[in-house]
């Protein structure tokens, strides 16, 4: 078994970072919403109020039709959340982050972090095509490399 270093730089190799990348481009060929991952050592509060403060730090809010999407781990809490922004929670229903959470738990349950934070970023840009579908004069609006 490989041993995981929490450190959040040295969380993924890669190889790992790089299947994340395809999924984020894979995934907005589908959708004008843009996602993001982003990861930290220790979040020191609740998981969701510490992600949504990263929201706001690393420029989620400022695309065009406010549909960044957020997907926040705290490797050495291994916590993590899913954020939507305004524009996304004011079109879709409630609980619809929630398969997308249980990708992501199927998938650290058994320690295969890159392969969870993937498939979920694919289902987001799947989801999300419904709501904000691709546009041809679609432009990439934030970053699709992870955040640290």
């Amino acid at each position: 078994m490989k041993l995981r270093i929490s450190y959040p730089l040295f969380f993924f190799s890669r190889k790992e970072k790089k299947q994340i990348l395809a999924a984020v481009q894979e995934a907005e060929k589908n959708t004008s919403g843009e996602i993001r991952v982003h990861l930290e050592y220790h979040a020191r509060e609740p998981i969701y109020g510490h992600a949504q403060k990263v929201f706001q730090r690393i420029g989620m809010t400022k695309t065009a039709e406010r549909n960044g999407v957020l997907i926040f781990l705290a490797t050495g809490n291994k916590k993590f959340a899913v954020l939507g922004d305004v524009g996304i929670n004011e079109k879709v229903p409630e609980g619809f982050w929630n398969d997308v959470v249980q990708i992501m738990q199927e998938h650290f349950k058994q320690n295969k972090f890159a392969e969870g934070i993937s498939e979920a970023v694919l289902r987001i840009g799947e989801k999300l095509k419904f709501y904000f579908p691709y546009q041809a004069n679609d432009k990439n609006e934030l970053s699709d490399g992870i955040s640290y």
